[in-house]
């Protein structure tokens, strides 16, 4: 019996560990559009607040919550001190249509590639879009997977939220 009360503690321990451990920005390597190599913790800047979304340009449902955002954008950079990234995971076959695809678009935000997917595997993006908000210590302080019409407003209110403006 106490052998079993040893190992549900440790598997507690380890779940829990894990979990933890899980709430923060990896420090992992990816690229800018012109291909220099940046750490995604550096987007742990002078934001209060940066929204990541991994999206890829084969991926409808990415392209429309990327549209929904970026007209909010402006306003939650004014209201909330909001950065948004928006992480590619298209191959490098896929990578050059990328830079057009979101000058056509118009998205005002910093774009990364992960072309190589080491952190999409490490943040355990099993799906696109996959949408994660940061504070400014790199921490992960909300999830999101898919997209449906309106989601980009629950995002606003977890900013609002987590930011104390009401």
């Amino acid at each position: 019996m106490k052998i079993i009360k040893l190992l549900t503690f440790f598997i507690a321990v380890l779940f829990s560990t894990s979990a933890l451990a899980q709430q923060v920005l990896p420090s992992v390597n990816v690229k800018t559009l012109d291909g220099k190599t940046t750490n995604i913790t550096d987007i742990c800047d002078d934001s209060d607040f940066t929204v990541i979304s991994f999206w890829a340009t084969w991926c409808s449902p990415c392209k429309r919550e990327l549209d929904a955002i970026a007209d909010l954008y402006p306003d939650w950079q004014e209201n909330y001190n909001v950065k948004v990234v928006a992480v590619s995971i298209d191959n490098s076959r896929n990578l050059p249509k990328v830079r057009p695809m979101v000058e056509t678009k118009g998205w005002d935000f910093t774009i990364l590639s992960d072309a190589n997917e080491e952190l999409k595997r490490v943040m355990n993006v099993q799906s696109i879009p996959h949408t994660f908000l940061v504070d400014k210590g790199c921490n992960i302080v909300w999830t999101h997977v898919g997209y449906s019409p309106g989601d980009e407003y629950e995002l606003e209110d977890v900013i609002k939220e987590k930011s104390g403006k009401k």
